[in-house]
């Protein structure tokens, strides 16, 4: 009657990990001695060490021989599963370097329309140049989305117009303050005129934010202010690219960061005296949260971008 085969049970505590570096070594020296010294132990430690695994093992793992060792069948399998282990091994702790360090991984950014003007595809760029196998995830919607994935951990930061300040829920980090002007593209009949009587604008199609934003109500108060209605022709939208779109291509009027005008060819101010309140634009974080080496780098690439 045949004897049982048991497999042996390397997850029980008893193989260590210097078992696997010694076969590793001979692996790659081709000698007990030349192992020890590569490993820095003495040869009777090293041949302890030997002994104990094949002990672990049942089999004998190498032919002795008076010039050093030869694999056994058995030593040629173990060998090329402990080069991999310590292949591995090697290669977690390079991934944890680099996460520990912003080279790896995933940073997710939220940006809403005045966050998501040139300030932080520069940012981007620069973080990019400095980590290239970082991956950064840009996430565009509204403020109030945008916190809510903050909260979740779905989000990293959020860059973009800071409307409260640091409470239980949320720190916020000022970068900058930014007007906000209401521009129209270089042909539109309004473009470089001065003394332009606001009533006019009623008759202008307009690109309004969404009625959530805060831009929103501060744009309903320049109406109400002036005693002018509401335009009836607008769209609604804080997709910067149909905002693009539709400036260049109508005579459109609209409520833009400067930083976001100012870096767009063809559109125009209508002047400083029909500039909306000047906000502040910042980066907003999840209190308590520990942030991760990748959003810590994009938040001093930020600060390094509006200087002190």
């Amino acid at each position: 009657m045949a004897s049982k085969v048991t497999t042996p049970n390397l997850l029980d505590g008893r193989l260590k990990i210097r078992h696997v570096r010694l076969v590793d070594a001979i692996a790659r020296h081709g000698s007990l001695v030349a192992a020890a010294h590569d490993l820095s132990i003495t040869q009777p430690a090293a041949t302890r060490t030997l002994r104990e695994l094949e002990e672990l093992l049942g089999v004998s793992l190498y032919n002795r021989h008076p010039r050093g060792l030869s694999p056994t069948l058995f030593g040629e399998a173990f060998s090329a599963h402990a080069q991999a282990v310590v292949s591995q091994i090697r290669q977690a702790g390079t991934h944890v370097t680099q996460l520990r360090t912003a080279d790896l991984g995933t940073v997710s950014i939220g940006v809403h329309l005045t966050g998501s003007d040139a300030l932080v595809p520069r940012a981007v760029e620069i973080l990019k140049a400095r980590h290239p196998r970082l991956t950064v995830e840009l996430n565009e919607a509204l403020p109030r989305r945008l916190l809510s994935e903050l909260a979740s951990g779905r989000l990293d930061l959020i860059v973009g117009r800071l409307t409260q300040p640091t409470d239980e829920h949320f720190v916020r980090l000022p970068l900058h303050d930014e007007a906000v002007s209401l521009v129209v593209r270089a042909e539109h009949p309004l473009a470089g005129r001065e003394g332009i009587d606001p009533s006019e604008f009623s008759a202008y199609p307009w690109i309004f934010p969404n009625a959530e934003a805060r831009l929103r109500g501060e744009l309903d108060q320049f109406f109400s202010a002036r005693r002018i209605p509401l335009p009836v022709d607008r769209v609604e939208t804080t997709s910067y690219l149909a905002m693009r779109h539709l400036l260049l291509a109508t005579n459109s009027i609209a409520p833009l960061s400067r930083s976001i005008h100012e870096g767009l060819p063809g559109v125009v101010s209508l002047g400083p005296e029909f500039d909306l309140a000047s906000h502040s634009v910042g980066v907003t974080l999840a209190a308590g949260r520990d942030l991760a080496p990748a959003a810590s780098a994009v938040i001093g690439i930020l600060q390094e971008l509006v200087g002190p």
